[in-house]
């Protein structure tokens, strides 16, 4: 008998259209979380807070997403994926848009509720899209789906980067803090002003480009299946949810891994400015923009890896791929926390390498075999996007220390990042020796 080759594609063809409309997606929440990662050192320098007041940006942006991961799994339940992605669309502009206000106000707590929105509308659309992706071809092709969808969230991401480094950083008020402080006070709400104004700038844009994916989407002829269920259990769908090893240990790891993420893409800027402050004598602000430039590199990196992490997951199961790179950043690391000049940024940046399969990954066997669960099963696993909020405030804390066990307090707080792929190295080895039997 012929072996069926559209059981080896990786997007049958039926499913083409509607892969690359739901893809779409995957670089417009990528453009959302890494033109906000750089805003915690413009945030902090904008109202004059510490590194640990600027990460309150994180915390009620990867908050949202476990606050509204399981209500979105409820309202997919109820109607359909399609819908899940539209409302998403809807309140991530309708986020966007609000920096308008926020901007025009000047305070700090208007831009977290823009923020927090906008989140909501990440968590309705992850929560949509990744399981629909999986659902768009044969089981057997899951994982490599999953991972060749992802592979565009960081074609968004850079863009959000670039956007960051270049219409933003280089574009605010270049002076230090004590230099702001000998301003006056309407010299201050001045540059306060014109600095929230070039920060809101691509928010807004943004919002306008999510008005028009809406659009497109909404009247696309998308695949659907039984995926509306009117009658369900919540609290008997998460007892069975959490009696599945490998999906309660999924959920684990993929909160670890967010938050090494998060950690390691978030505070390379505060790492490269001490190093280009003090080995190259630059300004905070250009210590700043050129170590968001090695953030893009590394942002460059990470989605050349997931290219090559996709291909390599033809000859090498998704479980020993991910403890090999698990093994890999916790050594980077190391080096990360050892080095004291530009060689401990070259770790930070590799660091990235290893991270370019492991979301996916985690997600990929965490919910294999699961059928229609997958559908709620999912919300577990964007809720635990939270680690993004929690985490970074812990290695805020320690950066402003200054100074930890006579290692710059930087350099040591990337302990945490290590200790967490740790766990997802156990992960990736469990998946390998325990779920298989």
């Amino acid at each position: 008998m012929k072996k069926d080759k559209s059981q080896d594609r990786i997007v049958p063809q039926k499913y083409l259209l509607p892969f690359i409309l739901v893809t779409s997606c995957f670089a417009l929440w990528g453009f959302a979380n890494d033109i906000t990662n750089p805003m915690v050192e413009a945030f902090s320098r904008i109202f004059d807070m510490g590194v640990s007041g600027g990460t309150w940006v994180q915390v009620v942006f990867y908050g949202g997403y476990g606050l509204m991961a399981f209500p979105a799994a409820i309202f997919i339940k109820k109607f359909t994926y399609k819908a899940g992605i539209l409302l998403g669309l809807g309140l991530y502009s309708t986020g966007a848009l609000l920096f308008i206000p926020a901007s025009s106000i000047g305070l700090f707590y208007p831009f977290l509720i823009a923020y927090f929105v906008m989140t909501c509308g990440l968590s309705f659309l992850e929560t949509s899209s990744n399981p629909y992706i999986l659902f768009m071809g044969p089981e057997s092709t899951a994982t490599r789906r999953l991972n060749f969808a992802q592979a565009f969230n960081p074609m968004g991401s850079l863009t959000g980067m670039f956007i960051a480094k270049n219409l933003i950083q280089a574009r605010l008020d270049p002076r230090s803090a004590a230099q702001r402080a000998l301003l006056s006070p309407d010299q201050m709400e001045q540059v306060k002003f014109h600095d929230l104004h070039i920060l809101s700038a691509p928010y807004i844009f943004i919002g306008g480009v999510i008005i028009l994916a809406f659009l497109i989407i909404l009247f696309a002829k998308m695949p659907r299946n039984d995926e509306s269920t009117h009658n369900f259990n919540f609290w008997n769908t998460i007892k069975k949810l959490i009696n599945i090893k490998r999906y309660r240990e999924g959920v684990i790891s993929q909160l670890f891994y967010v938050g090494a993420q998060i950690m390691c893409w978030t505070f390379i800027v505060q790492y490269g400015q001490r190093i280009f402050m003090n080995q190259f004598g630059m300004s905070a602000g250009e210590g700043a923009q050129k170590a968001q430039f090695y953030n893009i590199i590394a942002m460059s990196i990470f989605l050349v890896s997931r290219f090559v992490c996709t291909f390599l997951l033809k000859y090498i199961t998704p479980g020993k791929l991910l403890r090999y790179l698990s093994i890999g950043a916790v050594v980077l690391c190391i080096g990360v926390i050892s080095f004291q000049n530009i060689n401990g940024l070259y770790c930070l940046v590799g660091v990235s390498a290893c991270m370019s399969l492991m979301f996916p990954t985690i997600y990929g066997i965490a919910l294999e075999g699961m059928g229609d669960d997958a559908k709620f099963g999912a919300a577990g696993l964007i809720m635990a996007i939270i680690g993004g909020s929690f985490l970074p405030k812990i290695q805020a804390s320690i950066i402003d220390l200054n100074t930890v066990f006579n290692l710059p307090a930087v350099n040591f707080s990337f302990i945490i990042p290590a200790l967490c792929f740790v766990v997802i190295g156990i992960f990736g080895y469990r998946a390998e020796t325990v779920y298989k039997n």
